[in-house]
């Protein structure tokens, strides 16, 4: 029976530290295999139970970090107490000569992990000894690792909130965009506004590889939902590049960037977060521009580009629906 104690808690604490090793240090691995189906079923569960409410629907972000922690937490401790109970008369107490119970050996695993000492018992003196000084050099590694876990992905929320403000801040459409900042020339304005938005964007999209708990933040308000800010956002950039003509545009390399720059945001969230929809979205009201003196190509020209769009407008669109967020529209 203790060679089977030992054996689980051996196992135990190999799954711990491969997942919390795959979760918080490897950038490119996103989240460990228990993290990540633990995560995924709590904003399955959430969205089920949030429906279109976003107050409830924000609490899934931090409960998933809040549960992933709580989990490690669990598997390094459960994993200790049993590999000490798998080690034959591995804790003594230090004062008297009682039995040692399952509880005293929780107690000393969390001791060992938590405060590193021994508290009222202590390891058997030889090989224990070693793991005893092992079990409290996971619990230190635990605790510096989970705190600047926890930094660097409440660092990056407010990073992507900040970022979706910007964004809103020029237009709650494309159409409304596209009309702003129209100079009555060109687009050449946006220049700077698209090399300052593609650097955040990059960074955001590598944050988003390395700590995918950032993709079940769910903003309360619209105006700090990234989803829609990119939809907005990519949606300004298509009618500009297809639909009006190129001696119009912002600079080109920029406006490549700064595509490419979403492109990577998206690739990085249909990993695990949402899949395309089936859907695809409305054009946008073409018309309208024209009719406000945007030069506009022909309908033929336009629509032919659209059609060529409607892998990455589903990309989009299905984005929104994972967050529980319409097609942004023109209200004008």
């Amino acid at each position: 029976m203790e060679t089977l104690y030992l054996l689980a808690g051996i196992l135990l604490l190999v799954l711990c530290i491969i997942d919390f090793t795959w979760t918080t240090l490897w950038i490119d691995g996103g989240a460990g295999p228990i993290t990540n189906r633990l995560s995924s079923s709590i904003w399955r569960l959430m969205r089920l139970i949030a429906r279109k409410n976003s107050r409830l629907l924000s609490l899934a972000g931090p409960l998933v970090l809040s549960t992933t922690l709580l989990m490690w937490i669990v598997l390094l401790w459960v994993g200790w107490t049993f590999t000490f109970a798998g080690i034959e008369q591995s804790v003594s107490p230090s004062h008297g000569s009682d039995p040692v119970s399952w509880f005293d050996r929780f107690y000393f695993a969390g001791y060992l992990i938590f405060t590193l000492g021994n508290g009222d018992f202590s390891p058997l003196e030889g090989p224990v000894q070693i793991i005893s000084i092992i079990a409290t050099a996971t619990g230190m590694l635990f605790i510096t690792f989970g705190v600047t876990y926890l930094i660097s992905i409440l660092s990056a929320v407010t990073m992507k909130r900040s970022l979706a403000v910007s964004i809103h801040g020029l237009g709650e459409s494309a159409e409304e965009i596209v009309r702003s900042a129209w100079n009555g020339e060109d687009y050449h304005d946006l220049n700077l506004l698209l090399a300052s938005f593609s650097e955040n964007l990059g960074s955001l999209a590598a944050q988003h590889a390395a700590y995918p708990v950032l993709h079940y933040y769910h903003a309360i308000d619209n105006t700090t939902a990234m989803p829609t800010a990119i939809t907005v956002l990519d949606e300004t950039l298509s009618i500009i590049k297809f639909a009006v003509p190129e001696k119009h545009h912002p600079n080109q390399l920029l406006l490549k960037e700064m595509r490419s720059s979403i492109d990577q945001y998206l690739d990085t969230l249909n990993q695990s977060f949402f899949k395309p929809s089936e859907e695809i979205p409305s054009l946008p009201d073409f018309h309208s521009l024209r009719n406000e003196g945007i030069p506009i190509l022909l309908e033929k020209d336009y629509t032919l580009a659209y059609q060529q769009l409607e892998t990455r407008r589903k990309k989009l669109l299905g984005g929104l629906e994972a967050d529980s967020r319409p097609w942004p529209t023109d209200l004008k």
